[in-house]
Order: structure tokens, then C-alpha cells, then sequence
């Protein structure tokens, strides 16, 4: 809204510095933490009135987690609450793929409310049917991907390699949609534990403000050997309300966390990774990136896998922190080490950039 504002008004004075992105993205990170601090304490007390119980804590768990009985969920608001306001505020409104990569992001986080929503309400881990879920997210996942589609075009692209693998065609849209709804889900099922899917979301969204804004940049596009996508620069802005906002979550959700972001939260931040991996044509290295949550993603698999066929178990429990937890680490031990090994996979996914 202040780009068009400025824009209309020849970005005059001080209004020529929203003219850059960079300066649009560092805005944007500051907006949506100030946000989020502001409206925090506050809208964690009206989501303990509202619940009253909180959040549904599963009994066969890890004993320690019965302490957490009464801590409310749907902190996932507060944070969509800052990116939306954040963005709206410092985005171009002309940009097909910041509008595409919103509506990821409200789309899944309104799924997650609902699937929130009823857990409560319920009192139940069950919440909404994962057939409902999974319809709703492709459904999402898809007219986003098509929006993508329209400007980016439909080539596949591969780390360590420069220049285009292959056209998927109209089969990029199926292929798009499936690295959304998996990604999403992904960092919904890492979300166990105080912290664990806050600070890898800020160190994935961090990597991928460098790589959206390489990818938009011609000049560096050419030098890197990666895909051009004009335009694309524009979803720093995105990468950037997702740390702020991600940050003032996590000022509450430090252990012991005042409040979950439950799949409101999570759902919604995996899925705009994902939608930003597919605007930038990085969807590959959005597994690198993101590898911490592939490995949650994968530890259930596996788990669910092997027990239907042998009734035996892989793990001690999946996802694979709770595995972890069961061998006697501590909760914290288990969440720093895996905010560690998630910075060492951006590390490694920021790699692929240079090595072509």
C-alpha cells in the first residue's frame, strides 16, 4: 500500500527509499515484530479466556509435556496478524507472486484454525479429518501454483546444475501444489515442542530472503547460474514479516512457552516456504534448506510404514524429536540442537547457489 501511495506520488523525498526492496523488506521485518509484541500479552489472554483448557495434551506422550496442560493454542493468529498487516503495508500490490504466496499462507493458516478450532472445542487430538485437511490444502496449493505458473513459467531446475532440467508443463502445477501441502505439513508435524518450528522457520525464511532476492536480480541471476524470475525479488518482503513476526512469537513461546501456534501457525508458515520455494524455482533446495523438517516428515513415514507391516517401531516415538526426548535428552537440549542442525542445512542449501 505505501509503494503504490509513494509511487503515485513520484516517490518524493524520503519516499524514494520505499523505491528499494531492501529497505521495503527491513521495514516489513520491523513492522511485524513490532506487531506481534504489541498485541502478544494481550491476545494470549484472550486465547486463555477463550479455551479455557487450552490445548489437548496427549497422554501417551512425553510425561513432561503434562505440565503444559492449560497453555492455549492458536498462536498461529498472532503471527498471520503480523505478516498480513506487514505485508499489505510494504508489498507491491502489483506483484502476481507476494499475492500468491499470501494466499498460501491464509489459506493454510484458516485450514489450521479450523483443524485448532475443533481439537478444542472438542477436546480432541483428532481434530478435522485429514481427508478435509489434505482437499483443502491441494485446492489452495493449486490455484496458488497456477497464479505462479502464469509468470514464472513451468521449468524444473536442480541444485549443482545451471540452467533448466526439464518442462513439467502443466504437470508443474501438480508438482508445485504437492511441495506446498508437503512442506506445510512437514513443519505442522515438527511443531512438538517449545520452539522447535519457530527458529527453523526464521533460518529457512532467512535463506530464502537471499534467494528470492537473488533470483529477482538479473545480474546476480546471470553471475549464479540460477533461474531468473522477474519480480520475484518482491517476496523478500514476505521472507522478512516471517522473521519479524516469527521472532515476537517465539518472545512468547520461549520455554515454557505462554502459547502454541498450533496448526494455525504451523501449517501456515510451511506452506508459505513452500509456495516461495515454488515462485523462486528452488524447490529442490527448499528441501535442503528445510531438511530438519524433512527428516520430521520422514520419521513418521517410516514409523507409520514399518508398524503396519511388522508391528514394530523404528523409533521410540515419532515424530523423531519426541524419539529423542524418550532417550533422555531434555526438551531444551533436543530444540537447540535441531535449531543447530537447521542452520547448518541453510548453510548448505545457500551453498547450492555458488556451486553450479
Amino acid at each position: 500500500m505505501l509503494y503504490v501511495i509513494a509511487e503515485n506520488l513520484g516517490f518524493p523525498g524520503l519516499l524514494n527509499l520505499i523505491r528499494y526492496i531492501t529497505f521495503r523488506a527491513g521495514a516489513a521485518a520491523i513492522t511485524a515484530l513490532a506487531i506481534g509484541l504489541i498485541i502478544g500479552p494481550k491476545f494470549i489472554g484472550w486465547l486463555r479466556v477463550r479455551q479455557g483448557k487450552g490445548q489437548p495434551i496427549r497422554l501417551d506422550g512425553p510425561q513432561t509435556h503434562l505440565a503444559k496442560v492449560g497453555t492455549p493454542t492458536m498462536g498461529g493468529l498472532m503471527i498471520l496478524t503480523a505478516v498480513s498487516i506487514s505485508m499489505l503495508l510494504w508489498m507491491n500490490l502489483d506483484n502476481r507472486y507476494t499475492w500468491a504466496c499470501l494466499l498460501v499462507t491464509l489459506g493454510f493458516g484458516l485450514v489450521g484454525f479450523l483443524d485448532d478450532y475443533d481439537k478444542v472445542t472438542k477436546r480432541s487430538h483428532k481434530g478435522v479429518s485429514g481427508r478435509v485437511r489434505l482437499t483443502l490444502e491441494f485446492l489452495i496449493a493449486g490455484i496458488a501454483s497456477w497464479l505462479i505458473l502464469g509468470e514464472s513459467g513451468t521449468a524444473l531446475y536442480l541444485p549443482f546444475y545451471s540452467g533448466p532440467v526439464i518442462d513439467l508443463g502443466w504437470f508443474y502445477i501438480l508438482f508445485a501444489a504437492f511441495t506446498i501441502v508437503g512442506f506445510g505439513n512437514a513443519v505442522n508435524l515438527t511443531d512438538g515442542l517449545d520452539g522447535l518450528a519457530t527458529m527453523p522457520v526464521i533460518i529457512a525464511a532467512l535463506a530464502f530472503f537471499v534467494i528470492t532476492y537473488l533470483v529477482g536480480n538479473a545480474r546476480f541471476a546471470t553471475y549464479l547460474g540460477i533461474p531468473h524470475v522477474p519480480g520475484a525479488g518482491d517476496l523478500t518482503i514476505l521472507c522478512a514479516a516471517i522473521i519479524g513476526g516469527g521472532l515476537a512469537f517465539l518472545w512468547f513461546n520461549a520455554p515454557p512457552a505462554a502459547v502454541f501456534m498450533g496448526d494455525t501457525g504451523s501449517l501456515a508458515l510451511g506452506g508459505a516456504l513452500g509456495a516461495l520455494a515454488v515462485a523462486a524455482h528452488h524447490e529442490i533446495v527448499l528441501g535442503i534448506v528445510g531438511g530438519l523438517f524433512v527428516l520430521e516428515a520422514l520419521s513418521v513415514i517410516i514409523q507409520v510404514f514399518f508398524y503396519k507391516r511388522t508391528g514394530r517401531r523404528v523409533f521410540k516415538m515419532a515424530p523423531i524429536h519426541h524419539h529423542f526426548e524418550q532417550l533422555g535428552w531434555a526438551e531444551a537440549t533436543v530444540v537447540i540442537r535441531f535449531w543447530i542442525v537447521s542452520f547448518v542445512l541453510a548453510l548448505a542449501g545457500l551453498a547450492t547457489l555458488k556451486l553450479r
